[in-house]
């Protein structure tokens, strides 16, 4: 489960065989004779409707997470942008020599962090391997000067680098941090009772059978669309780093 939430067409079209089949299951178990409104005990359409409230009240709660993860992924990929200019700048403070090699690293690791929305599967691995690497040469580059000449100037640097190097851990944090795979069981679980009741309580007529699979190409494109927003790599909705392209360029003038 875990892994088919990062393929939302796939999860999609897994979702709306699931559904139909528990629709007709649900089916099965009523008989040509049987009436619903002569059934004993509970009414079978309080249940049903019951059941469909529940099930759209998980939906709208678990888009709402995937939006809200989402936002993060956005905020921090603006804030690592900022935080990455703001020492670019601030780099005139050191020693020249030391300034020109803090601005070098810092365009390249702009370029590496590009990369990190980019790539993915092997590449990946290699990108972050380089974007340590990078972090590690930061922030000797910055530590070196402030121990020679420990004053609030380059206390400043060291500071901003520190944002730096702390922004992208927030990064990496918000693209870890996706729904819950409890959520999507509780979420399926409450779906596949719904068409069972629906299998069970409508009739084998035209329209209503038209009606059930509308309903059920509904939920699976609710489906879709969350894990599409929740997935950070996977999804057709994915960030943009607008931000980090827009800093890249001007450290790299043409």
């Amino acid at each position: 489960m875990s892994r088919l939430i990062n393929f939302p067409t796939v999860l999609s079209a897994l979702a709306f065989f699931v559904l139909w089949l528990s629709g007709r299951i649900g089916a099965s178990f009523r008989t040509k004779k049987q009436e619903l409104d002569g059934a004993a005990g509970a009414d079978p359409s309080l249940i049903l409707g019951a059941t469909l409230t529940l099930l759209g009240l998980i939906i709208g709660f678990t888009f709402s997470m995937a939006i809200s993860r989402y936002e993060q992924r956005k905020n921090y990929e603006e804030a690592e942008a900022n935080a990455i200019g703001t020492e670019y700048v601030r780099a005139d403070l050191l020693p020249a020599a030391d300034a020109q090699r803090v601005r070098a690293l810092l365009a390249s690791y702009t370029d590496q962090r590009l990369l990190f929305y980019e790539v993915s599967g092997g590449q990946l691995s290699r990108v972050n391997a380089d974007t340590a690497q990078l972090q590690t040469e930061l922030w000797s580059a910055v530590v070196g000067p402030a121990a020679s000449q420990p004053t609030p100037v380059t206390a400043l640097v060291v500071s901003g680098m520190n944002d730096v190097l702390n922004s992208q851990g927030y990064t990496q944090a918000a693209w870890w941090n996706r729904i819950p795979i409890s959520a999507w069981i509780l979420m399926v679980a409450i779906a596949v009772c719904c068409n069972l009741l629906i299998g069970y309580s409508v009739r084998r007529t035209g329209a209503e059978s038209v009606v059930f699979t509308a309903l059920t190409l509904v939920v699976s494109i609710s489906f879709f669309l969350i894990a599409d927003i929740d997935s950070p790599r996977g999804g057709l909705i994915r960030v943009r780093p607008q931000n980090l392209v827009s800093l890249s360029q001007s450290l790299h003038p043409q």
